[in-house]
């Protein structure tokens, strides 16, 4: 039953980001040439709405599905490591046109050469998982 109201949840976020136009090239386009808000717009609600339940998480110290404290740990501030991994995660949403969340939504909605790109992010996310031990973290 909980994995039916993952699915639920899951088409519900899809059905926003593509009516949304968050899975749109053109609008992914016109932010990297800033010429329309629209996008920055999504992105900071997203990111606002993000924060906000964080600290309402850390405040209110709810539980999870499973009974179990819900504890955030802080990050490490390590600035090189934030710009190299945010370089690499911009230059592959740049080359293929959608971040990894409207991958799925591309392919739900027929635009099937997206599954290259989604193989493409599959093959890289198994590098990483074989390489892993051997970068610095």
């Amino acid at each position: 039953m909980k994995n039916f109201i993952y699915i639920l949840l899951g088409t519900f976020l899809g059905i926003v980001l593509y009516k949304s136009e968050a899975a749109s090239w053109f609008r992914i386009y016109e932010m990297f040439q800033f010429d329309s808000f629209h996008m920055y717009g999504i992105i900071g609600s997203a990111l606002v709405l993000g924060v906000v339940f964080v600290l309402w998480i850390k405040k209110s110290k709810i539980k999870s599905f499973f009974g179990e404290s819900i504890h955030i740990e802080d990050k490490e501030k390590l600035f090189a490591r934030y710009i190299l991994g945010g370089t690499l995660f911009g230059l592959g949403w740049a080359l293929a046109g959608a971040c990894p969340g409207p991958i799925y939504v591309l392919a739900g909605a027929g635009h099937w050469p997206i599954l290259i790109v989604l193989l493409g992010a599959i093959l890289g996310a198994l590098v990483y998982g074989i390489v892993r031990e051997k970068l610095p973290h």
